[in-house]
């Protein structure tokens, strides 16, 4: 079978093999998904905090300095929420 070519010179089999393939790929990431999904709820019928679960995955695909700064951001700013405010501050508030 010999490559259909448009006006332009673009090999029309060419694009319908990229375009299968990409066609292809999305069905797949679809299906996993979907299995990613059941996971979830599989965890959620144990009585696992899907939420949670999603957290840990997020932390773990930092690096470990990644996740010392966000750590200690988070104290910071957490402790920072808790301490008194400053007496000027108050006041003009």
């Amino acid at each position: 079978m010999t490559d259909m070519t448009d006006t332009v010179g673009v090999a029309g089999d060419r694009i319908r093999s990229i375009i299968e393939r990409v066609e292809r790929l999305e069905e797949e990431i679809k299906d996993l998904m979907e299995a990613k999904k059941e996971i979830f709820a599989e965890a959620k019928g144990e009585g696992l905090d899907v939420k949670i679960l999603k957290e840990i995955l997020k932390i773990r695909k930092q690096d470990k300095d990644e996740r010392d700064e966000h750590e200690t951001l988070l104290d910071v700013y957490l402790r920072a929420m808790d301490a008194p405010a400053p007496a000027a501050i108050k006041a003009a508030a």
